[in-house]
């Protein structure tokens, strides 16, 4: 069946910042459980997981410093979708972009020879570090390594970011309305609800969920494939995928997959099921000539063609789950 909606949802808390209410959750949770007689996850036949990534108030709401346009109507979409087929999502996952003030994509890391920061969205290449116009806080002989390894991967450039999701900071929070529901289904279909740290380390950007961007710095180790939490969502039978943003973390993450299940077992790709609607791009920033490296939208884009054409799935919410 599809399901109603839970009569505390109202589509306008999307764009506040407010605390979930988790008892009022859990109540109606309960009361909708023996309502509907919603059966335990654990009894599924076809085990299904929603993988939000980065879903955090510091992409989501409105006058963040990250905020992706377009990523309020996002989260009501999937937010609906979710309630919708609450009896056949088995698992619900979300990953926690999780930082500090003092990382290499933050502004307070470098200077120049003035001693001014740089200003957000500022590229960091590899021939400005090696030539002394930014100059790192520390650990200049791995950050010139950094940047090498990067262009040299050409994926990205080092990009300095405005101060985001900082720990302990309420920028790094779930989205509430995401909140709520992670709540009304653990009650519901009582499963626990499961949350994925990652971009702790201070020496590397860690837009995938499942490896950071460089994995080793002047022979040490600053990160690795996942391997846990890939193994966590290949167990299901169907991985639906949204979140923040898809030109940056959500890519990330997709290309990560794709290489890791092409690496273990191809035929894994078609349990993966990308929610395109319930994403967004990073806006390109306003500049003429735009470099092909920041048309962000042009990039998700083309992205998204080549996980179809890999086999993974490319739907949208206006679809319920059909198992």
């Amino acid at each position: 069946m599809t399901y109603p909606l839970p009569s505390f949802y109202d589509a306008r808390d999307h764009e506040r910042l407010y605390i979930e209410r988790a008892d009022v959750v859990a109540e109606a949770a309960a009361l909708d459980k023996e309502r509907f007689d919603v059966t335990p996850a654990a009894h599924d036949k076809t085990r299904v997981a929603v993988f939000g990534i980065d879903c955090q108030v510091g992409f989501c709401t409105p006058g963040a410093s990250l905020f992706v346009p377009g990523a309020v109507d996002d989260t009501r979409r999937i937010t609906e979708w979710l309630y919708r087929n609450l009896d056949k999502i088995t698992g619900v996952h979300f990953s926690m972009d999780t930082h500090r003030v003092f990382q290499i994509f933050h502004p307070a890391f470098w200077r120049d020879k003035d001693g001014n920061h740089p200003a957000p969205l500022t590229p960091i290449f590899h021939e400005d570090v090696r030539a002394g116009h930014w100059v790192p806080l520390v650990h200049p002989k791995a950050c010139l390594e950094y940047t090498k390894k990067l262009e040299e991967d050409g994926k990205y450039v080092l990009t300095i970011w405005p101060y985001h999701t900082l720990l302990g900071g309420l920028s790094h929070a779930l989205v509430p309305t995401l909140m709520e529901f992670s709540i009304y289904h653990a009650i519901a279909r009582t499963h626990q609800p499961h949350f994925e740290t990652k971009g702790t380390h201070a020496m590397t950007e860690n837009y995938s969920v499942l490896s950071p961007e460089v994995t080793a710095l002047d022979g040490q180790s600053v990160g690795q494939f996942n391997t846990p939490f890939f193994k966590l969502l290949m167990d299901y039978d169907r991985i639906y995928v949204f979140g923040q943003a898809k030109s940056h973390c959500v890519l990330s993450t997709l290309r990560d997959m794709q290489a890791h299940i092409a690496s273990v077992d191809p035929s894994l790709v078609k349990k993966v099921y990308i929610l395109e609607d319930a994403m967004s791009p990073v806006p390109a920033p306003n500049l003429d000539p735009l470099p092909a490296h920041l048309d962000f939208p042009r990039l998700a884009d083309a992205a998204i063609d080549d996980f179809k054409k890999a086999g993974m799935h490319v739907v949208t919410t206006k679809t319920d789950i059909s198992l």
